[in-house]
């Protein structure tokens, strides 16, 4: 809606919503002269800030003479950004003025926790008989309190992953603010939810989103995010968002977003293990998080080779099995399978496969280990009379040296909405991340029985993205003169390219061959919340530098208007030169090993 030619005779843009909505809805009988309760009925929401405009439930015959061309788009259900409130991670207060902003009506809020709000009137209105099972801002998923408690959860002491992963836990800004909005539910969730309660969280003047969530293949001008975050941005409202979960593979990435930092996933130097004493008194780790029995002792252990043959594992009874399995993550999940439903004690598993995060967090118990040390276990099974072994879970090593890595499931750049700018733009800890859980959520839907924790362990770039929000929010409360895009170019040019070891940061998104990771896949590298307190030098943007490179991508004045909300949009100086930290160029394939080869940061 163009508030430019709004009529003087309104009172403000919502007056003037009501009474196109009911023009709308009475045009098949006669021209409405004033605002109905029937308009009133279907109004949903009126946005004052991602977009100039409305949503509204109308029928067939309404929307076809309807001349407002409303979304009709749907989200997926990749990401809930929900809440619960007695959550342990927000009963601490908060004492900064930082507020950061992730997805739900106040109720039982405190220091921590100032604010909470729920969308679901366009879920409601596409299925009115529909029955919501928790029509509140209480996190009936656990996503939502995973994530928020990521960005700023306060000090916990005594947290753990059913032993693993003990000790204090807290968020990356502890002591900021948390205000909700939950948009997304078990029943599903609809673009008018969504940029309503981005549009709340703009009002309620918060500092910091973060986005856990996001569409694939929308172009700038259709993607509500980019619609709603361009908002937001010029509100001075810093934006995180998740890369996307459709790794390794190049131009799978979404939210590729210019005025937003989109957030790859990497590795921690942690690593949750079992524990192996052989019969000859050796002990060997290997990845591993099964929450069953957490010691198996003396248990006779056999080699059986690549465990292909099931009517041979099936007659082994309660031993523990070892596999030979090739470098294949294919193969390993068939070993694994074939092994997990021969009714055995364990499986150990001989690989050099390095992607083992989706093997390890199994109900069956599964020990990963790599050539050397299998072969230590083949030897001593060959020479022994009668060989058995002991299993110890829920070990949790620090320190792990080859960390950071890309991880394999995180969304390579470009992005295909603007592919002029380099995305990814930064890395941050996504694999098996720690953070709360809502007591009344199974930590494992599928497993049985359910089993219920204050904590859970997660993976994906939903898990990255608010440690970035969180240093966002750090970065903020120290320098509150920063533009988002000054607080985005500080943690790129300070990122870390090097891992533990003063190696490139590997990707292991490749099976058994690791390799430098590209910035197609890390951005920049990864997040260094120190180095980015003090930069130094600062690539700023600010709005008329978006509409010059929207202008330079050959958007029209309609489309770059639907972003920018603006009435008027001038493209007399076009550039692609935005004022960015990093930069991609693309070649003739004939001149070029890749066409993506020329992408850097900028340091």
């Amino acid at each position: 809606m163009d508030l430019s030619v709004m009529p003087g005779a309104f009172s403000g843009q919502h007056q003037w919503y009501l009474s196109t909505l009911a023009d709308v809805s009475d045009r098949s009988t006669a021209r409405a002269t004033a605002i109905t309760s029937t308009a009133s009925s279907k109004h949903l929401y009126s946005y004052t800030h991602v977009i100039n405009g409305f949503s509204a439930s109308l029928t067939p015959s309404e929307l076809e003479v309807s001349l407002l061309g409303w979304w009709t788009l749907v989200f997926g259900q990749k990401a809930r950004v929900t809440v619960n409130m007695e959550c342990r991670k927000f009963l601490r207060d908060g004492k900064e003025s930082v507020k950061v902003a992730l997805n739900s009506n106040p109720q039982r809020c405190n220091k921590k926790l100032i604010g909470a709000r729920f969308f679901n009137r366009g879920l409601i209105a596409k299925y009115p008989n529909t029955t919501i099972s928790v029509n509140s801002t209480r996190d009936t998923d656990g996503h939502g309190t995973h994530t928020s408690s990521t960005a700023a959860g306060n000090y916990v002491e005594g947290a753990s992953y059913f032993d693993y992963a003990p000790g204090t836990a807290n968020g990356v800004a502890p002591l900021a603010h948390v205000a909700m909005y939950k948009a997304f539910w078990d029943e599903g969730a609809y673009t008018t939810d969504i940029i309503a309660a981005i549009d709340q969280a703009i009002s309620d003047g918060v500092d910091i989103l973060s986005l856990s969530l996001g569409l694939d293949g929308i172009p700038l001008n259709e993607d509500p995010i980019a619609l709603a975050t361009f908002a937001a941005v010029e509100k001075n409202v810093f934006v995180s968002t998740s890369a996307g979960n459709e790794g390794p593979f190049y131009e799978t990435l979404h939210n590729g977003i210019p005025w937003v930092l989109t957030v790859a996933a990497g590795t921690l130097d942690r690593e949750f293990n079992a524990v192996l004493t052989l019969g000859n008194g050796i002990s060997i780790a290997g990845p591993s998080l099964y929450l069953g029995t957490t010691y198996f002792y003396e248990v006779p252990i056999v080699y059986m080779d690549g465990c292909h043959k099931m009517s041979k594992l099936t007659k082994l009874g309660q031993k523990i099995v070892v596999c030979q399995v090739g470098n294949d993550g294919n193969d390993l999940s068939d070993r694994v399978e074939n092994v997990s439903e021969a009714n055995v004690t364990a499986g150990v598993f001989i690989t050099n496969f390095t992607d083992t995060e989706e093997f390890i967090q199994n109900r069956f118990p599964v020990v990963l280990l790599n050539q050397k040390d299998g072969k230590t276990i083949i030897d001593y099974i060959k020479n022994s009379n009668k060989p058995q072994a002991s299993v110890e879970f829920r070990k949790t090593s620090l320190w792990i040296k080859s960390a950071p890595s890309v991880t394999s499931y995180s969304s390579r750049g470009p992005s295909a909405s603007c592919p002029v700018v380099m995305k990814p733009d930064i890395m941050a800890p996504g694999s098996l991340i720690l953070a709360a859980w809502p007591e009344n959520v199974a930590v494992d839907p599928d497993n049985s029985p359910l089993m219920f924790n204050n904590f859970n362990i997660l993976s994906g770039t939903s898990m990255a993205c608010p440690h970035a929000a969180g240093v966002a929010a750090l970065l903020r409360k120290a320098h509150p003169d920063w533009s988002p895009a000054a607080i985005r170019s500080a943690m790129m040019t300070t990122a870390d390219i090097m891992d533990h070891t003063m190696k490139p940061i590997n990707d292991i998104g490749f099976g058994n061959k690791t390799q430098p990771a590209s910035p197609l896949a890390m951005g920049a590298g990864q997040v260094n919340p120190n180095k980015a307190l003090d930069p130094g030098l600062i690539y700023d943007v600010n709005s008329n530098d978006y509409v010059r490179l929207l202008c330079a991508l050959d958007f029209t004045e309609k489309q770059i208007q639907a972003i920018t909300r603006s009435s008027s949009t001038n493209c007399s100086d076009p550039s692609s030169d935005l004022n960015y930290p990093s930069f991609i160029a693309y070649f003739n394939a004939k001149d070029s090993p890749s066409k993506f080869d020329h992408c850097a940061r900028i340091s």
